[in-house]
């Protein structure tokens, strides 16, 4: 219920007044059944917009983090997200993936919408970054279709820590599905999932016009921080 109230009630239309999103290709998404919306992830804002302009309920897999964090901001945080019908999943340890797909495939199994951004974690340059093969599982296991989406001048309105968004114009774009069922049966062939992870990042692609890089997003972010950690190494308080 308070879904809802989010949606149609009180943060929807604020989002709607803030970002003034344009929606194209909305006919794609399906009116009923269930069906993966596969994203780019540019803003911390689209966990919010994209609900707020879909006819259907849909539910994404986020970052545990959103779920843990400490002090007044972490709890609202927390009850955003549990209230919008987010789905907390841990991305460290080894089975991190597993559990993921089997909380992606329990949405699935009701009939519903599942949003996921196949990058595994927000951009932070804006660019497009290579997909993790979860989504490629997901939609083979569950038979269903995957629908591509850009988001499209998110980055630019709240970009990485930004908490107050700028006045930007943003495009929420959605792609035609996309029907894999010439590989029913093949979920463990790992040439199969990436094959079907790189058409569905193409199929991104195409939609957001951003410049792809074929390295995890992840491992980019990792690096960067490591290089600025030994250009500017932290001094040690006495």
């Amino acid at each position: 219920m308070f879904y809802y109230l989010l949606k149609y009630v009180l943060l929807g239309p604020l989002l709607r007044l803030v970002f003034r999103p344009r929606i194209e290709g909305l006919e794609h998404v399906p009116a009923e059944g269930a069906a993966i919306i596969a994203g780019n992830h540019l803003s911390f804002s689209d966990h919010f917009l994209m609900p707020a302009i879909l006819k259907r309920r849909i539910t994404f897999l986020a970052k545990a983090e959103y779920f843990t964090g400490p002090g007044v901001k972490g709890r609202l945080t927390a009850f955003f997200f549990r209230s919008a019908g987010q789905i907390p999943v841990d991305r460290s340890g080894k089975d991190a993936g597993q559990a993921a797909i089997r909380e992606g495939l329990g949405v699935l199994s009701k009939d519903e919408l599942l949003g996921i951004y196949p990058e595994g974690t927000r951009s932070h340059d804006g660019r497009l970054y290579k997909g993790k093969v979860g989504v490629a599982v997901m939609a083979l296991k569950a038979g269903v279709p995957v629908i591509p989406c850009a988001m499209i001048g998110t980055f630019e309105a709240q970009p990485p820590g930004k908490v107050i968004p700028n006045l930007h114009p943003v495009v929420i774009r959605f792609g035609e599905p996309l029907d894999f069922s010439r590989y029913e049966g093949m979920e463990n062939e790992k040439a199969v999932l990436r094959a079907i992870t790189d058409e569905i990042m193409y199929a991104i692609l195409s939609l957001s016009g951003q410049e792809y890089v074929d390295r995890y997003a992840a491992v980019v972010k990792a690096e960067e921080a490591a290089t600025k950690e030994r250009k500017f190494p932290r001094i040690p308080l006495r």
